[in-house]
């Protein structure tokens, strides 16, 4: 077991870089089994979170004083120093000598070499915004086409930051933008409401809260237990069905308001998943583009005469949002107000804009 803050992050991000593991999954799991101290812990998730979203700039960092790539271990682990040194401020004796003691005997000198340099000598010229902000370059490239090149590196920046933590008044913590999505349901008591992509249950649960017959939906079981899990902590009924949202199991017009909260490439959260920017291919947006729309199609036939369709993205591109054609049979609500902006038929909220998440909502009632 690891028994330092700096040696459990290097086990959880050599996993994360090395085998795919998911940090918002398995950083709570080491923590959870660890003996660190809260100040600790804190260090801990400081360092995985903020090396794995600054993985491309502390690539620059490092690569300046490198002649020869060094295994994938040791680049991780001069990923966390540099990330300690630049980022964090970490006084180079601790930061580099403690980060050193880490590395197996052989390379001890020059992961010691490489950090110190990387600690003595400022960073002039970045190579490129993208190399800067560390980001892949074609998510770069799709911000600025998407917002404005201004307004997709304040966002980009943005998100290199740590989010900040929010509560619900009944004690469920979930971003800002999400809540606000939830409000905009505007669920009155006694509603029939179905959630089709409801995983973790943040939505699901504030509906119920309010008063609302909510069901929530999710396509995997493991999900589906998240929703149960958190709705029993709240203390708030809500039924959980595992189904297909493309396909849910429903009548036709069973639902006062249905909100589809769905699947997306996350471009506008990826400060609060840091591995994502890694992960998510820019023909991955297309596909999921598709999935939406059968699911958007679906979710129309369940919405009663009269009654309200709420689709929402945390991601920022026009493929994924407004792209997607009113349903039939259904006409726009208005947008909502700041700090939301109009964004085609709904609104947009930039990450910038509130310190959210990026989120895009769009409303439609269905006519009687």
């Amino acid at each position: 077991m690891a028994s330092t803050a700096r040696s459990l992050a290097y086990d959880v991000l050599r996993r994360i870089d090395h085998d795919g593991a998911y940090a918002n999954v398995l950083l709570p799991n080491a923590l959870r089994t660890s003996a660190l101290s809260e100040r600790d812990r804190g260090f801990t998730t400081e360092l995985v979170y903020g090396t794995t979203r600054m993985r491309r700039a502390c690539d620059v960092l490092v690569d300046r004083f490198v002649a020869k790539e060094p295994s994938p271990e040791i680049r991780t682990l001069l990923r966390m120093g540099a990330y300690q040194l630049f980022y964090l401020g970490v006084a180079a004796h601790a930061g580099v000598g403690e980060t050193v003691e880490l590395a197996p005997e052989k390379v001890k000198g020059f992961v010691n070499a490489v950090l110190r340099r990387v600690a003595a000598t400022p960073m002039t010229r970045w190579p490129s915004e993208a190399a800067r902000l560390s980001y892949p370059d074609w998510i770069v490239a799709r911000m600025v086409a998407e917002l404005g090149e201004a307004d997709a590196l304040t966002a980009l920046a943005r998100m290199d930051e740590a989010p900040p933590v929010t509560a619900r008044d009944d004690g469920y913590v979930q971003d800002l933008a999400s809540q606000w999505v939830g409000a905009l349901v505007d669920a009155q008591p006694g509603d029939r409401i179905v959630d089709l992509c409801a995983a973790p249950g943040g939505k699901a649960t504030a509906l119920a809260g309010a008063g609302a017959h909510v069901v929530a939906c999710d396509l995997q079981p493991h999900r589906a237990r998240l929703v149960v899990g958190n709705a029993r902590r709240i203390g708030v009924p809500v039924p959980v069905v595992v189904a297909d949202a493309a396909a849910p199991p429903f009548a036709a017009g069973a639902f006062d308001r249905v909100l589809v909260d769905a699947p997306c490439s996350g471009l506008g959260a990826l400060r609060r998943r840091p591995d994502a920017r890694w992960r998510i291919t820019a023909a991955d947006i297309d596909d999921l583009a598709g999935l939406q729309g059968r699911i958007l199609e679906a979710a129309a036939a369940l919405v009663r005469p009269g009654g309200l369709l709420v689709y929402s993205v945390c991601t920022l591109t026009a493929v994924e949002s407004i792209d997607h054609p009113v349903p039939a049979g259904f006409t726009a609500t208005p947008a909502p107000g700041a700090p939301w902006s109009p964004y085609g038929d709904g609104a947009r909220l930039l990450p910038q804009d509130a310190d959210t998440d990026g989120m895009i909502i769009r409303r439609w009632r269905r006519r009687p």
